[in-house]
């Protein structure tokens, strides 16, 4: 393992320490001329009930303390994975249609966690790359840590929606022109962190078949939540304003989208030629239920509006364009809704075979995938 400070290094559990004490063990009393044992399976020592670990205030673990300054050197871009799902779960319960007398202050207790959670992780962060300026430049070069740097934008991006939500119904026209200017600046903040992102990626490194996870999706996703942004804000502005909301929302959704879907292609790809990831990388294959999800919910929320906003002129015939939009959209998110069906029972299935062995997830990061691609499906699915 890696020494503090150095990249790469994390914290070392109680599994790190039954891996190394069991191989010392094996080492020190096998025979010259034995065979190599196999060990048991670490669910198992974790687990059996003679196991020692079940008390693990007997166990010296020996584990390295760390000063607060190299903690800090290890807060990445990561966890704004957890503003990310907690805004989502304050989206879905603003978004659920099975309404009961204090699920709006549910809703906003999450909001407000949310901007809390977010404003810690800002200032942790620069922290971070104020106590150690070269992990400024590391962070985006990192091949791993890069991936998840726009999850800052889709945090403030989910900000931004449940502002819209939870605040505009509550306030007065001042708020509904701030979250207009605030939307153009998180659209241009999606586009320029999505494409840099894959830029960089493109030109640092090169990427194997056997390497490709439903991660390489997430770069793109700061653009996939500017539709469903645009679906809620364009319902308080005025006709103009509101129309360019839902053609700059539609537009960029739709960048997003094929992006997305052009690389669902290499995960099928993969699948098909390297089996399923491995368990401690599976969490994140329902990434690939997200892009579909917010496109539905996007697609479907602009063009219920768009009879309320287009001009008698619009297209020839305003209410007559409105109305066919709206036909053509629903019949064509009935099939992007299911593409991210498929891909939510795929990825439930591919955790089935983990499950069965040993029930046991060694945490990670990725885990936010169980929250935040699927707040997208649920929001499709009532829309």
């Amino acid at each position: 393992m890696s020494r503090p400070g150095q990249d790469g290094y994390r914290t070392p559990t109680v599994h790190d320490y039954e891996r190394e004490r069991k191989g010392d063990k094996l080492q020190d009393e096998r025979p010259p001329d034995a065979k190599p044992a196999t060990p048991r399976p670490l669910s198992a020592a974790l687990f059996s009930r003679q196991s020692p670990l079940l008390n693990l205030s007997k166990i010296d673990l020996h584990l390295e303390r760390l000063h607060w300054r190299e903690r800090i050197r290890h807060y990445t871009w990561t966890f704004f994975t957890v503003t990310m799902a907690t805004g989502g779960i304050a989206n879905v319960l603003y978004t659920v249609p099975l309404r009961f007398r204090g699920l709006d202050t549910i809703g906003v207790v999450f909001f407000l966690l949310n901007m809390v959670l977010f404003l810690i992780n800002i200032s942790m962060i620069s922290l971070r790359f104020y106590t150690f300026p070269e992990t400024f430049r590391a962070s985006y070069m990192h091949p791993t840590e890069r991936l998840f740097l726009p999850a800052s934008v889709v945090s403030f991006g989910t900000i931004l929606i449940n502002i819209s939500q939870y605040g505009l119904p509550n306030a007065g026209p001042w708020l509904g022109r701030a979250v207009t200017v605030l939307f153009w600046i998180d659209a241009a903040l999606a586009v320029l962190s999505s494409s840099g992102i894959y830029l960089l990626m493109w030109s640092t490194k090169s990427f194997t078949v056997e390497t490709m996870t439903p991660i390489w999706i997430f770069p793109i996703y700061p653009l996939l939540i500017v539709g469903p942004h645009a679906a809620i804000i364009c319902k308080s502005l005025g006709p103009s304003a509101a129309l360019d909301i839902i053609i700059g929302g539609f537009t960029l959704q739709g960048i997003g989208f094929l992006v997305a879907f052009m690389i669902y292609a290499s995960f099928i790809y993969r699948l098909m030629t390297q089996k399923l990831p491995q368990a401690s990388a599976r969490p994140g294959m329902f990434v690939s239920v997200g892009p579909s999800g917010f496109t539905v919910a996007a697609v479907l929320g602009m063009a219920d509006a768009l009879p309320q906003v287009v001009s008698a002129d619009f297209m020839g015939d305003g209410p007559l364009a409105a109305m066919i939009i709206k036909v053509v959209a629903s019949w064509a998110c009935l099939w992007i809704w299911g593409l991210a069906m498929w891909f939510f029972f795929v990825s439930v299935g591919a955790h089935w075979s983990c499950a069965r062995q040993d029930g046991h997830f060694a945490f990670g990061m990725t885990w936010f995938s169980f929250i935040f691609p699927n707040t997208a499906l649920v929001t499709a699915t009532f829309a």
